[in-house]
């Protein structure tokens, strides 16, 4: 009877340490194959925590780019990607609990002020339940048609956030940079979270740590193994030590797959919380039918939520 007890106890210990794992959904909306408002509310309905959406404001025809990964050409689906800040925005509007996140927000292609004018917005209007997932970009032809300065987007990154967080926080704020100039002005309202949503580096490059450690809030890569991640974590951990950060604040998502039955899947989701994901984002297929989403997320609930 003991060993029974101890057994039960222990499956329903590996139970409630799973589902501290929270599960998000990516969904890019091409050709806008579903409502994004209809699709948050099926997503808060059945359990899961956050919908992520990246951006991808132009495909230039014919770019030399190839597609990272593969190689090869670059997938149509990037042609007809949404515009984030609106879908989100109706995702927000018929929720309650649902966290509205960028995956991920392409920050140098935009106009900083006005970037965080929208993040701001987005994050008074939703109660606070904005994470702002960012990128440099990887697509040298949009960068540049976009304003980039491609070779050093990464630091034109950092003083983008920079100069947003400034006007997320200060009554009146001003900012002399190399690549955003102004100031004083006043921007509101303000986002609910303060000094502003969290930054959430996407990245794999070879100083995506070094940046999470000395000026983000955050990190999500995408399609890695649990091993990789717990291994980069570690690094990551002494990155923040040398910053002298708390590494405990960081927010940290992990974006991919997990094959197999229920099972499989927990399993798997063990293992990233394990190797230190708080989250797992799930990619949603993009080539359904408009009826056929409600019963994928239902699939897809069964599985990991």
């Amino acid at each position: 009877m003991i060993d029974w007890f101890q057994q039960a106890a222990r499956e329903l210990k590996l139970s409630i340490e799973v589902f501290t794992l929270k599960i998000g959904l990516l969904m890019p909306f091409p050709q806008y194959p579903v409502n994004p408002a209809i699709f948050a509310r099926t997503a808060e309905g059945l359990g899961f925590e956050s919908i992520w959406i990246p951006e991808h404001p132009i495909l230039p025809v014919n770019p030399k780019t190839p597609f990272p990964g593969t190689n090869g050409p670059i997938p149509d689906v990037y042609a007809h990607m949404c515009d984030p800040f609106v879908a989100l925005s109706m995702a927000a509007a018929v929720t309650t609990r649902l966290k509205v996140a960028t995956g991920i927000c392409l920050v140098p292609e935009r106009n900083a002020i006005v970037t965080a004018k929208e993040v701001a917005t987005l994050d008074a209007f939703s109660g606070g339940r904005f994470l702002f997932g960012i990128g440099a970009g990887w697509l040298r032809e949009e960068s540049e048609m976009l304003g980039v300065d491609f070779p050093k987007r990464w630091t034109q990154t950092a003083e983008c956030i920079a100069a947003m967080r400034e006007l997320w926080s200060k009554p009146e704020a001003s900012f002399e940079g190399k690549y955003v100039k102004f100031g004083p002005v006043r921007s509101n309202p303000k986002p609910i979270q303060q000094p502003g949503p969290p930054v959430i580096i996407g990245s794999l490059d070879k100083n995506a740590l070094k940046r999470v450690a000395k000026w983000a809030d955050g990190w999500c890569p995408i399609g890695v193994p649990h091993g990789y991640l717990k291994k980069q974590l570690g690094e990551l951990r002494r990155q923040c030590d040398a910053e002298k950060r708390d590494f405990a604040k960081l927010d940290i998502t992990a974006m991919g797959f997990v094959q197999g039955d229920r099972s499989a899947v927990q399993e798997g989701l063990k293992n990233y919380e394990e190797a230190g994901a708080h989250r797992f984002v799930i990619g949603v297929p993009t080539q359904l039918k408009p009826d056929k989403y409600e019963a994928e997320l239902t699939r897809l609930a069964s599985l990991y939520v």
